[in-house]
């Protein structure tokens, strides 16, 4: 079957204009560690996906995903020593005093639930956010995506501040200590709107890393700043780690990178490595409000399946050291990339944390004029050499590389081969 078939049956059968990368998609059949394959059998260097964080089909994990299944699978009603254990392991990897966990088996989910548990613990309505984030797609949640921006319908609930960032900052010129004061102000200024509008203030929700932002260098301090304010104002602080959790940035969790300890954090994609597994976190007093207030249950999460993958994801970060790959092999990326931009004009910002980097595309550096068609052009000619990566950020400028964790040097030197030769192809540099 043709790509041009598959096209036309996914449109009949999931209906025109549903999602997909590339402006020639590719079908993919199979996956191993860090590579992709074609029906042809030509291979992809995935350099986007976190969804398999320890590499596609990692032994481990499908055998203990095929060894539970065979075994057994139920919803979370019955006792099961299997999910304490991964609760119990889980949660000692977190700062103190996350300690409980709900377990959902989306991110959407887990974001829901914090937004819940917030509201309910705080008697509040009132959720910050930034204008440019996304944290999912139910009717809630979705409220919070690039929420202010034009076109957008505004919810009497949710406030939106300008993301904190150093490239495109509120105010030019500016130290960056006061520039951090300037977000800082907008924080404060969003608790005092929701004051005079008579919606209680519930807390502040962000990624902590602000990674579909497109990965700002933040001003320093801002977040644990920014956690003291919500916090003084009665309402609660909730860190996202979806996107920056679970070694990505060559720390454990993106709150460690920012430096803050949230109220609340959520996780979800490399939870299992592609069995839906998310889990929202607290304080048991937190967790246990929640669960008297609500009754929450989730038929498919909590599962012995879902616990059985999850520790196999942990136990294979652990044994094969990806937190310090992640950190090693993404500096040295990192380090590469800000070589090659000397030498590329378009190449306005290279900045990001372990495996995941962004790179700001412009069409005038000192303008910093973004070129988000560029920037497309770039992703789809590294598609067509056999490497996938894809753009995003507030402006659609930036190219997004976030690998497996099991991404090693030799493939980041592949890469940044295949990129030098677009660069050169597309631009006369590199």
């Amino acid at each position: 079957m043709t790509t041009a078939d598959l096209l036309a049956r996914r449109e009949r059968l999931l209906g025109a204009g549903a999602a997909l990368f590339y402006k020639d998609p590719i079908n993919i059949v199979r996956g191993e560690g860090v590579w992709l394959s074609d029906p042809d059998g030509r291979r992809y260097l995935d350099m986007y996906n976190n969804v398999p964080c320890v590499g596609h089909a990692h032994p481990h994990v499908v055998e203990a995903m095929h060894r539970q299944a065979a075994t057994l699978n139920v919803h979370s009603r019955y006792l099961h020593a299997g999910i304490l254990d991964y609760a119990e392991r889980l949660m000692d990897l977190h700062a103190d005093p996350l300690t409980s966990v709900v377990f959902t088996c989306t991110g959407t989910e887990a974001n829901e639930v914090a937004m819940r548990m917030a509201r309910t613990a705080t008697g509040g309505r009132g959720i910050i956010c930034t204008n440019a984030g996304y944290h999912g797609n139910s009717a809630e949640v979705g409220k919070l995506t690039r929420a202010g921006q034009p076109g957008r319908e505004t919810s009497s609930d949710i406030r939106s501040i300008p993301f904190p960032q150093r490239y495109r900052p509120l105010e030019e010129g500016t130290s960056e200590a006061d520039l951090t004061e300037l977000y800082l102000a907008e924080v404060r200024a969003a608790i005092e709107d929701f004051a005079r509008n008579d919606v209680p203030f519930a807390g502040m929700l962000v990624c902590p890393i602000l990674a579909n932002e497109g990965l700002p260098d933040i001003p320093a301090g801002f977040m644990t700043r920014a956690a003291e304010i919500v916090r003084d104002a009665g309402g609660l602080f909730i860190a996202d780690e979806v996107q920056a959790g679970f070694c990505r940035t060559g720390q454990w969790w993106g709150y460690e990178v920012t430096d803050f300890v949230p109220d609340i954090v959520t996780m979800g994609k490399p939870m299992g490595n592609g069995l839906p597994l998310a889990a929202c976190a607290a304080s048991s007093e937190l967790v246990d409000t929640f669960r008297k207030q609500t009754r929450y249950f989730n038929t498919f999460a909590s599962s012995p399946l879902q616990a059985a993958v999850g520790m196999a994801v942990l136990d294979v970060i652990e044994k094969e050291e990806l937190q310090q790959n992640a950190a090693t092999v993404g500096g040295y990326l990192r380090g590469e990339l800000e070589k090659l931009q000397q030498g590329c004009e378009p190449m306005g910002d290279v900045r990001g944390h372990g495996l995941f980097i962004g790179l700001e595309w412009v069409s005038d550096r000192s303008d910093k004029t973004p070129d988000r068609e560029a920037a497309v052009t770039v992703v789809n000619h590294l598609k067509d050499k056999g490497f996938l990566i894809s753009n995003a950020g507030a402006l659609g400028n930036v190219l997004k590389i976030r690998p497996p964790l099991v991404f090693q040097q030799d493939h980041a030197d592949l890469f940044l081969t295949a990129l030098q030769e677009t660069l050169h192809e597309l631009h006369g540099q590199g």
